[in-house]
């Protein structure tokens, strides 16, 4: 069994939860997840299964989308609802001076990672230092935000939803609580939803008695999205027999004997001469080859 499921993560899994949960269901052991989320968020949740989790760290395409939950007024040590309150302001705010901050948060901007987070530093999480109550010195770091909406908001109780399109990496909560700042009354996120990853939406997406379920009535492969479908963004190459040979064995292709070779292109989807998707490669113009990127058959 070889492919991407699709998993729509409940409230309180991590997403190795999901991982250990799924390896009970469907009895395998390689399996491999893209795109972490919180314990509170739900949504979609990539999972690599065989010799799919080689790809699990080189999806070409990196948009993830959400719809999240806040409250004004408040702030919190993690950015969000399940931490400890750490300040209360008593102003309010209306939805016009949402309106006028959130341009401010849109194209390429600078994010400080929380506390509360699984970045590393010196070989330590971030969030187990924070649970020590250690605080330590964070750099920056350019995040992309491709749309930003409020899609409501009620004054009276200071809540609303936000839609967020984003590059990964990008933390919501602290949007939420960089919004606040911005506002000068505080932000948490309350819920979140990511409704989309790496192009898998979640419409497409199971949950784990759908999963078992399949199991059960041996019907499970149907739920399996091939790899390739992961890197249908990037443009193809099919290689004939010999070069199939060649490039299964590492071996680098000479590009001027390869057909469909684009001047401002570098990576490629890869076909053997029987149609079955092999990996990615490089190009090399420099030394006119063409080699093996990742090998995913």
């Amino acid at each position: 069994m070889n492919g991407i499921l699709c998993m729509n993560k409940p409230k309180d899994f991590t997403s190795f939860d999901v991982i250990a949960k799924l390896r009970g269901i469907l009895k395998i052991r390689r399996l491999g997840h893209s795109g972490t989320l919180d314990p509170m968020a739900t949504g979609v949740l990539p999972v690599f299964i065989g010799t799919a989790t080689k790809a699990c760290d080189m999806l070409p395409d990196n948009e993830k989308s959400y719809r999240a939950e806040f409250r004004l007024g408040v702030s919190s040590d993690t950015q969000d609802s399940t931490g400890k309150i750490t300040a209360k302001y008593d102003i309010r705010i209306s939805e016009s001076q949402i309106l006028d901050v959130l341009p401010s948060f849109m194209g390429n901007i600078m994010q400080t990672p929380p506390m509360y987070s699984a970045v590393q530093i010196d070989g330590k999480r971030l969030y187990d230092l924070a649970r020590k109550g250690i605080e330590v010195e964070r750099k920056k770091r350019e995040i992309t935000i491709n749309e930003i909406r409020l899609e409501s908001f009620d004054e009276k109780s200071q809540t609303g939803t936000l839609f967020i399109s984003c590059s990964k990496g990008t933390y919501i909560r602290t949007i939420i609580n960089d919004i606040g700042d911005a506002l000068k009354c505080g932000g948490i996120m309350t819920s979140l939803v990511r409704l989309s990853s790496s192009g898998f939406t979640l419409d497409k997406c199971f949950t784990f008695e759908q999963v078992q379920n399949a199991c059960n009535n041996g019907s499970i492969e149907d739920l399996i999205i091939p790899v390739e479908y992961a890197f249908r963004s990037l443009p193809e190459i099919k290689l004939n027999q010999h070069q199939t040979k060649l490039y299964k064995n590492g071996v680098k292709l000479d590009l001027s004997r390869i057909n469909n070779i684009s001047d401002d292109i570098n990576i490629y989807r890869i076909y053997g001469f029987d149609g079955h998707f092999i990996g990615t490669a490089l190009t090399d113009k420099e030394n006119n080859i063409l080699r093996v990127d990742k090998n995913l058959a």
